[in-house]
């Protein structure tokens, strides 16, 4: 019975080329314009460690002076190397990583290629099986190498493929600053989105092509980016000495369950009053432990135009939906012969209605195909304008499959109002006027 509805609703728009053209282009901007907005909202609000964003919590303390405490206020989101040290060496989690973002000169053994600068990081052994980071070459380094202050390295696929062609390059050495370090691994194609871990150094930003023990990179002095937020009167002149009241380090951990959240934050909360009846804090503890998701909700990743441009676009698209509405309407009663005839014949009213539902449906997918073509081209559009994230707009599968899905329903629910009209015509009248 599907099929023969769906020739008569091919037949139908036929007749009636013109008007078909209308919904389809109505359905087709609607549907275009959302899957636009929601293809870069979804890229920008997905989990980027799924499975994992729930066990992996960002630690903050609160080590600033009393005298410039405003009620109710959040701690900063980065430590004090003492803590992040501190809080390394005793290890009360699963895995913990303390880590900041860097810019280093990396100087090629090629002669046809010039030494250029590329963004570094600067973590803990942990960092690696913390955040899943997978490995086309060897491996991460260990802690004893941070303990020893070991001149290694591990570097991207991309740089790997830009100096050694692709090959595998562990045991070679690569010289950073003047430095040279071990590779002791390559990773494979890595590039979380957002970059849920250090959001300062920009959420969609650059990936890192080199990962540098921290110690060793405090050693070769080498330079770091990001945020650093100094307080009171530090004893040290270099904020990023071990003695230094200065906050720059980002902090994660590694926990099993809730529970061990709850405990860890205890815990916290213990360490900051012992911090401050050594008199290092002057505050009464003032921790927040927030896992990926809550911690990309709290610095509102997701950019507000964004949001914005969403809901406009499905705003657009109720009323494209209301026009084709009143235009399947109008369709659907000029035909009040033919269905007055189908009803004589023996048609029930819920035969009419199907009958109705499927040509709306067909309207639908074929608003859908020009809506796919112009969410391309809106999408294309979004790349080519200068936001880190422009690059990440791209419609996958899922998108693909909810672009049918949302014009199939977006028609079905536009076709319910006018298939509930056609299916009250009168045989009798339609017969008589005939």
């Amino acid at each position: 019975m599907f099929a023969y509805y769906f020739r008569l609703a091919l037949r139908s728009f036929r007749r009636n080329k013109a008007l078909t053209a209308l919904m389809v282009l109505a359905i087709a901007l609607g549907i275009g314009a959302s899957m636009t907005t929601l293809t870069v909202f979804k890229v920008l609000s997905g989990d980027p460690i799924p499975g994992k964003s729930d066990r992996l919590f960002l630690v903050q303390l609160d080590p600033e002076p009393v005298a410039t405490q405003v009620p109710g206020e959040e701690p900063m989101e980065l430590l004090t190397r003492y803590d992040a040290e501190e809080l390394l060496r005793q290890a009360r989690g699963v895995r913990q990583a303390m880590m900041v973002g860097g810019r280093t000169i990396i100087e090629p053994g090629s002669s046809t290629l010039k030494p250029f600068i590329d963004q570094a990081r600067y973590a803990t052994a942990d960092f690696f099986p913390m955040f899943e980071a997978p490995f086309l070459h060897g491996q991460g380094w260990s802690r004893s190498d941070d303990d020893a202050r070991a001149r290694v390295v591990v570097i991207s696929k991309t740089l790997n493929d830009k100096l050694f062609g692709g090959a595998d390059s562990t045991g070679r050495e690569l010289r950073l600053d003047g430095s040279a370090l071990r590779i002791v691994g390559v990773l494979d194609d890595w590039s979380p989105s957002p970059k849920f871990y250090d959001l300062n150094t920009g959420a969609y930003g650059r990936d890192e092509q080199v990962f540098i023990p921290f110690s060793t990179a405090m050693d070769l002095d080498l330079t770091t980016t990001g945020m650093t937020n100094c307080f009171g009167n530090s004893p040290v002149s270099d904020s990023r000495d071990i003695a230094a009241a200065c906050a720059w380090i980002q902090y994660w951990v590694e926990l099993e369950s809730p529970a061990q959240a709850g405990d860890y934050k205890a815990w916290l909360d213990n360490y900051s009053a012992q911090q401050k009846t050594a008199g290092r804090f002057q505050r009464e503890p003032n921790v927040r432990l927030r896992d990926v998701m809550s911690w990309l909700d709290f610095r509102q990743v997701v950019p507000g135009d964004v949001r914005l441009q969403m809901w406009l676009a499905l705003g657009f698209l109720l009323v494209c939906l209301l026009n084709t509405v009143g235009l399947l309407l109008a369709k659907f009663l000029r035909r009040g012969g033919e269905i007055g005839v189908r009803r004589a014949l023996g048609a029930s009213r819920r035969d009419i209605f199907a009958q109705c539902l499927v040509e709306a449906g067909t309207v639908g997918l074929a608003g859908g195909v020009l809506g796919l073509g112009l969410a391309l081209l809106g999408l294309w559009a979004v790349r080519q304008r200068p936001t880190g994230y422009a690059a990440l707009a791209h419609l996958d599968g899922s998108m693909l499959l909810a672009t049918f899905g949302l014009a199939l329903v977006a028609s079905l629910l536009a076709g319910l109002l006018p298939a509930w009209r056609a299916m009250q015509i009168t045989p009798a009248v339609q017969l008589k006027s005939q």
